[in-house]
């Protein structure tokens, strides 16, 4: 089974993927959201946890066999983060997307030299704007972002355009598209849920389950 097959079929067997077309959840951004991730939820299974840590690693030495420093964008990676850099004997850091608001207000957890090469962590991506502040926070301290490795995206097209436009090479473990395969085969969701959850996909901003108006 691929890589992105199995880890999408195991986050949804843990509920750290959890689908309810007619219970949405509201996401912080304000929308309206059939899915929810909660990544941090792996940690409290090792098989999984361990999964994403080595596949992760070896995506880096695959891809980004030069870099220096495992950066994990907080909150979500941190850990993900610290696990992976572990398994390949190299500094970590977690970074902010807003500083502390006491003590040294700071925005990258650990040292960055200057021109060190970084590779984040991310649990998940989706509108883009957390790695993206991230990233811009490590070039500001001078490191070099090689690129990010990600858990789940969920392939939205601003975010794709967005790390696009910054030149920041993304790797993924898996994606909204294989998950929904995977609920579909395994018979999680309905094929109305599915359909629900397409929709969703093709325009997240604007939807709303049925029955509903959607958001203006």
């Amino acid at each position: 089974m691929k890589l992105d097959t199995l880890l999408a079929e195991k986050l949804i067997q843990i509920n750290a993927i959890k689908l309810q077309p007619d219970s949405p959840f509201t996401w912080a951004t304000g929308w309206q959201s059939p899915i929810y991730t909660d990544l941090r939820m792996t940690l409290s299974y090792p098989e999984v946890r361990n999964l994403i840590k080595v596949e992760m690693a070896r995506l880096i030495m695959e891809n980004f066999g030069d870099a220096e420093v495992v950066a994990g964008i907080a909150t979500g990676a941190i850990a993900h983060g610290a696990l992976v850099a572990d398994s390949l004997a190299m500094p970590f850091v977690y970074v902010r997307s807003t500083p502390k608001d006491h003590g040294l207000e700071n925005l990258i957890e650990g040292d960055i030299k200057p021109g060190q090469k970084v590779v984040l962590i991310e649990d998940q991506l989706s509108t883009g704007n957390n790695c993206m502040k991230c990233l811009n926070t490590v070039r500001e301290a001078g490191g070099i972002v090689l690129g990010v490795v990600v858990i789940f995206d969920y392939q939205f097209s601003q975010a794709a355009k967005a790390l696009k436009r910054a030149k920041l090479p993304v790797i993924t473990l898996t994606n909204f598209d294989t998950m929904l395969d995977v609920a579909i085969d395994s018979c999680n969701i309905t094929s109305a849920d599915a359909e629900a959850l397409q929709h969703w996909h093709n325009e997240p901003e604007n939807w709303a389950p049925a029955g509903f108006d959607a958001v203006d």
